[in-house]
């Protein structure tokens, strides 16, 4: 008897983590091997409420074209953590709920904690010899996972911070009779590969953004108030950009001492205000003018910069990982292998889900320039071709026409 495919998506969203669910749906749905596909609503959370869709259906509809170009998590996303002990009662629960609708074959996309779940169900499989195969879909526009080269979503979070950062450093240089200082605060925890692309923005040889920092290096707030001094003297209207999670390398952020953090389900801390505490710290000790700039979730929702190469690579993962399970695979997850980068040339791998979940990629340091303040060309060359291409995404009345769960 054919068995019965489902999706999910987890964590947080991204602009082409539906090129992903579209390219497992589109896969499936055309193969004679499977019955039904169901994606599920709200991820591993809301399958444990039964919580499902058919995706057959979007196809019949057209919706499932409008998904490819839709940004954020179509099928609705969690921060579920399943328990670290295989015995709770939650996995045969779990394992019930995917005999009762058939289920063969299982995907998931999402970023380290997703890929916690990957590894999780399938080692629970394995130890209860369920033959249902488990694989994981790379998503995290922070391309902090281990044993890729890269995660569909970085490439078009990249494109649009390197967009946007050339659009602020052109509105700030309207005025040259005055110095001002505009601070640029970018998403990244502990991986700063979103910050660095900020990189991307220059036009020339010393032009903004100056400065750039990441949390892969202790930040000083002395030496950024005297790095900020010495720019200004030859770029009146300073554009510095950096990540979120910028740190004293003791583990404390630069925002915790502005005020206090609360932490997520995962018991990750919800970091904001590293810019607010620079731009009050700028004010004080120089007296230039000075704003800051939180880029906040526009990073990963906007569609207007979605790069043709992320998203190419995103549904090419979705059907790469259905053709894997196909295959017998279990408990891996899609990859991308770098072959060249000029020409740039990629190929999908598959890697051990165990290897990769609870681990973090960073930026690496002999990439990361001038005592932590700027970014050396190995990124340059690393980042340039994920962003190239554009894509048209579908209009109505002058809007983008995106796809809507019911």
């Amino acid at each position: 008897m054919k068995k019965n495919v489902i999706i999910g998506q987890s964590g947080g969203p991204t602009a082409v983590i539906n090129g992903s669910l579209y390219g497992v749906a589109c896969e499936a749905l055309k193969s004679a091997d499977f019955d039904h596909v169901y994606g599920m609503e709200n991820g591993i959370e809301g399958f444990l409420n039964d919580k499902f869709i058919d995706m057959k259906e979007l196809k019949d509809n057209g919706d499932l074209e409008l998904i490819k170009t839709t940004p954020s998590s179509y099928l609705g996303s969690c921060r579920f953590k399943l328990p670290e002990s295989l015995s709770d009662k939650v996995y045969p629960e779990l394992f019930e709920k995917f005999a009762k609708q058939n289920i063969g074959y299982f995907f998931y996309i999402g970023g380290n904690d997703s890929m916690d779940t990957v590894s999780k169900l399938s080692r629970y499989a394995a130890q209860i010899g369920s033959d249902i195969r488990i694989l994981g879909l790379p998503k995290t526009i922070d391309n902090d996972l281990v044993e890729t080269d890269h995660t569909p979503g970085f490439a078009s979070a990249a494109k649009y911070v390197a967009t946007t950062v050339r659009e602020i450093a052109i509105d700030a240089s309207v005025y040259d009779n005055k110095k001002s200082v505009t601070i640029v605060e970018i998403m990244g925890r502990h991986a700063g590969w979103l910050a660095a692309s900020s990189v991307l923005a220059r036009k020339f040889e010393g032009d903004n953004p100056a400065l750039i920092y990441l949390p892969e290096v202790a930040f000083d707030p002395d030496a950024f108030i005297s790095s900020v001094e010495t720019a200004l003297e030859t770029i009146p209207n300073l554009v510095v950009c950096i990540s979120e999670g910028i740190n004293d390398g003791q583990g404390t952020f630069i925002c915790e001492l502005a005020s206090d953090v609360g932490v997520d389900t995962f018991g990750h801390k919800m970091l904001t205000g590293s810019g607010k505490y620079l731009e009050n710290l700028v004010k004080n000790r120089i007296g230039v003018k000075v704003r800051s700039v939180e880029l906040n979730v526009s990073q990963r929702c906007s569609s207007s910069c979605l790069s043709k190469t992320d998203l190419d690579e995103a549904i090419a993962s979705g059907a790469f990982a259905v053709q894997s399970a196909l295959a017998g695979k279990t408990g891996l997850m899609v990859a991308f292998d770098r072959i060249s980068s000029q020409p740039y040339q990629m190929e999908c791998a598959l890697k051990d889900v165990n290897m990769i979940c609870n681990r973090e990629k960073t930026v690496p340091l002999d990439w990361i320039t001038k005592d932590g303040s700027d970014i050396g060309d190995a990124f340059i060359t690393y980042a340039s071709p994920l962003i190239m291409g554009d894509v048209a995404v579908p209009k109505k009345d002058g809007l983008p026409h995106f796809a809507y769960r019911k």
